[in-house]
């Protein structure tokens, strides 16, 4: 008897997920796909709720193949998943978290689209119940993309579609040393390691549940942890991508999701010690990674706090925190002609401050918020200084000859 390889392997590390993980194992069964082309991964974590015995009665129920394996808790999701991906044998891989669920045509559709598109990696459209979920986007089905001409990067939790011969082929596993952002170190090598990512937009194919004892919610462990993953992430897009364009547009996202907030408004009523601890912690990574081509695709309060940080100017970088707290709208001051528009935030041509003027100089996606501004004028010196050459040229041209 010739055992048929499944199409995809669901892996679903488990702890302390019931009641959710009824609604979870249900949209497992209710694929459209067909029991035959899935096999089932689930590891229980340790838990104590009954999960491992809910799991394991799925398991000689079920129509598709479910291999359950019960294991001491691990402190995090990395390591079960990593149990779960060590045992898989489809051709893709799919982490499902047990809190969380499918929608019925999950599957069928992002293996149909990884086949069709012979892309490594299959985003599918999230939806949040009791809960945000990323939305920047699922604007389009898109067959053929990547990391840099697309916002999947805002996208880096674990629950997409991989093949699994992209995983095996890097070695690919989720770091067990972080505990948070791990799913984020994985989903980025893989974007950037991928024959191409297909993006499934016409069609919900995953619910991110908000459990009411929010559970869901990763351990905060201290803010320590955050610096930790961003810059294990760091690392990875400098060890991956040269310096240049490209580095600098993947950069903000670590800058902007998991640093920056470290200077928001809990920055704020933080203690002296802390504050110092933060911007010692930060002061490595804006030194190697804080670039102008960075702090150019951030808006001026996000890019005032981050070179504050790189400055280590706690006492201005408070007050810009507490103005951005207050939720204060910062005057908008235009110059040359309405072509530049500057946002007048804390310390702006404070001579003691000494901060340049560009660090307020609004982008052009920032400044047309603004009454006034003109957009994609040339600077007035350059031309003023091409209609002088035009003239000089002209009189030239038409100078009689002696």
């Amino acid at each position: 008897m010739t055992v048929t390889q499944p199409d995809v392997s669901v892996i679903i590390g488990a702890y302390e997920a019931m009641p959710y993980l009824i609604e979870c194992l249900s949209s497992v069964e209710a694929q459209t796909i067909g029991p035959e082309r899935i096999e089932v991964i689930a590891v229980d974590d340790g838990s104590t709720d009954g999960t491992g015995e809910y799991l394991e009665e799925f398991a000689a129920r079920a129509p598709m193949h479910v291999l359950v394996i019960r294991q001491e808790n691990s402190g995090g999701p990395s390591g079960p998943r990593n149990v779960g991906l060590g045992k898989a044998s489809g051709r893709y891989v799919f982490f499902l978290d047990a809190d969380d669920r499918l929608g019925p045509e999950a599957l069928e559709r992002m293996v149909a689209m990884a086949d069709r598109a012979g892309t490594d990696v299959v985003l599918g459209k999230v939806e949040g119940v009791n809960r945000s979920a990323p939305k920047s986007m699922w604007g389009k089905t898109v067959e053929r993309t990547d990391v840099y001409s697309s916002n999947i990067k805002f996208t880096l939790s674990a629950q997409k579609l991989f093949r699994r011969e992209l995983l095996d082929r890097h070695g690919m596993r989720f770091d067990e040393s972080l505990f948070t952002g791990e799913d984020a170190l994985f989903t980025m090598e893989a974007y950037l390691r991928a024959n191409g990512v297909s993006v499934v937009a016409d069609h919900t194919c995953y619910y991110l549940v908000g459990r009411d004892d929010g559970k869901h919610v990763t351990k905060s462990g201290g803010y320590t942890l955050r610096f930790d993953s961003a810059r294990a992430l760091m690392h990875l897009i400098a060890e991956l991508v040269p310096a240049g364009g490209r580095r600098d547009q993947l950069m903000v996202r670590p800058f902007l999701v998991t640093l920056l907030p470290q200077f928001g408004p809990k920055f704020a009523t933080d203690s002296e010690e802390i504050r110092r601890h933060k911007l010692e912690l930060a002061k490595p990574l804006m030194d190697a990674y804080w670039t102008e081509g960075v702090a150019q695709r951030l808006k001026v309060h996000e890019r005032l706090r981050l070179h504050l940080v790189a400055e280590q100017r706690a006492d201005l970088l408070l007050d810009v925190v507490q103005f951005v707290k207050a939720k204060k709208q910062a005057a908008a001051l235009l110059e040359r002609k309405g072509r530049r528009v500057y946002l007048a935030y804390p310390h702006f041509r404070d001579r003691a401050a000494g901060i340049p003027d560009a660090v307020y100089l609004a982008e052009p996606r920032e400044a047309r918020a603004f009454p006034g501004y003109r957009e994609g004028g040339v600077d007035t010196f350059v031309r003023r200084a091409v209609r002088k050459a035009r003239r000089v040229l002209t009189s030239r041209e038409v100078r009689p000859a002696a």
